[in-house]
C-alpha cells in the first residue's frame, strides 16, 4: 500500500514536477468514501471501486480548479498553496463525517489466516493487499513504458514546450495523471481502512514515508517507488522488531523501551540520508 500512494506521488512529483502535500488527504478522502459506500451497499468490492472512482473524479476537479494554477510557480508556492488544501480538506471531513472514526471491515472471505506452508499462517487480506500493489504496479509499468500514452507522458515530462509543439495535449495530460495518482490514493486508503483506522489526518504520516520512499527511489520513476517501498517496509519492520531486542540486551529493561521507538523511528531516515549522499537521483533514477 505504500508503493501505491508513493506510485502517485512519484508521477505527480516527477513527471509534473508539482510538490503535492494534498496527496494524503486524497489518500483520506478515498479512505473515507469506501468506508461509507461499503457501510451503505454492504459490499466491500463495490465500495472500493466506487470509492476508488469518486475520488478519482475529485481528483481532476481538483486539478482544474487550483492545482493547474501552481505548475507554473516555484516549489515554495506549490508547498505552501498545497498545505492549504491539505488543512482544508481535514475540516470538510470533520464537517462531512465527524470527529470520530470510521469502521471499515475487509470482506469476510478474506477475514481468517491462511497457511501457506506446515506451520507458517498469513493473514489472507495481506495476500490479498500485497496482489493488489504487485498487479498495480505491473499495469503502472507497462502504460508508462510501453503505450503511446506513456510516451506522451515521459515526452511532456521532459520537455513541455517540444511535446506541446508535436501537438500533445499537456494539460489533459497533466490532468489524467492526476487522477490517476488520486485513484492510487483511494486503492490504498480503501484497502488499509481495515487495518488501520479510518480517521481525520491520516494521509500526514503516511504521506511522509511516501515522500521517503520516492526519494530512496527516485523521483518519478515507478520502479523506484516499488523498490523504495519493499526497502523502507523492510528497514521500518526490522527497526521496530531487533532495536528493543538489542537494546534490552545492551541495558536496563526501563532505558530499552524508552530509548528503542525513538531510534527505530529514525532508521528509515538514516537510510535516505545514505542513499542521497550514495547516489543523489535516488537508487532507480528517470532517465532522459
Amino acid at each position: 500500500m505504500l508503493f501505491l500512494l508513493s506510485a502517485g506521488l512519484t508521477l505527480i512529483f516527477g513527471i509534473m514536477d508539482m510538490i503535492n502535500l494534498a496527496h494524503g488527504s486524497l489518500y483520506m478522502i478515498g479512505a473515507y468514501l469506501v468506508a461509507t459506500i461499503t457501510s451503505a451497499c454492504g459490499n466491500f468490492w463495490l465500495g472500493l471501486m466506487l470509492g476508488v472512482m469518486s475520488t478519482f473524479f475529485i481528483g481532476i476537479l481538483l486539478e482544474l480548479s487550483v492545482l493547474r494554477r501552481l505548475y507554473q510557480r516555484d516549489h515554495l508556492s506549490q508547498v505552501m498553496g498545497t498545505f492549504a488544501i491539505m488543512l482544508i480538506c481535514n475540516e470538510l471531513v470533520r464537517l462531512i463525517w465527524g470527529v470520530q472514526p470510521l469502521t471499515l471491515n475487509p470482506p469476510s472471505s478474506l477475514a481468517g489466516p491462511i497457511e501457506i506452508f506446515p506451520g507458517f499462517y498469513y493473514s489472507s487480506y495481506g495476500i490479498c493487499i500485497i496482489g493488489f500493489g504487485l498487479t498495480i504496479g505491473l499495469l503502472l509499468y507497462l502504460l508508462i513504458t510501453k503505450t503511446r500514452l506513456g510516451m506522451q507522458v515521459r515526452a511532456g515530462s521532459s520537455n513541455r514546450e517540444m511535446a506541446l509543439a508535436m501537438g500533445i495535449n499537456v494539460n489533459r495530460l497533466f490532468t489524467m495523471i492526476f487522477g490517476v495518482g488520486a485513484a492510487l490514493c483511494s486503492i490504498a486508503g480503501g484497502l488499509l481502512g481495515p487495518v488501520l483506522a479510518v480517521q481525520v489526518g491520516m494521509g500526514e504520516s503516511i504521506l511522509i514515508l511516501a515522500f521517503v520512499v520516492i526519494v530512496i527511489g527516485g523521483i518519478g520513476s515507478v520502479r523506484g517507488a516499488f523498490f523504495g517501498a519493499i526497502i523502507v517496509g523492510l528497514i521500518d519492520t526490522a527497526s521496530r522488531t531487533l532495536i528493543p531486542i538489542l537494546f534490552k540486551a545492551l541495558m536496563s529493561s526501563e532505558a530499552a523501551s524508552n530509548a528503542a521507538p525513538a531510534v527505530a523511528s529514525i532508521m528509515i531516515y538514516l537510510m535516505m540520508a545514505t542513499v542521497l549522499f550514495i547516489k543523489p537521483r535516488g537508487l532507480f533514477p528517470t532517465h532522459g
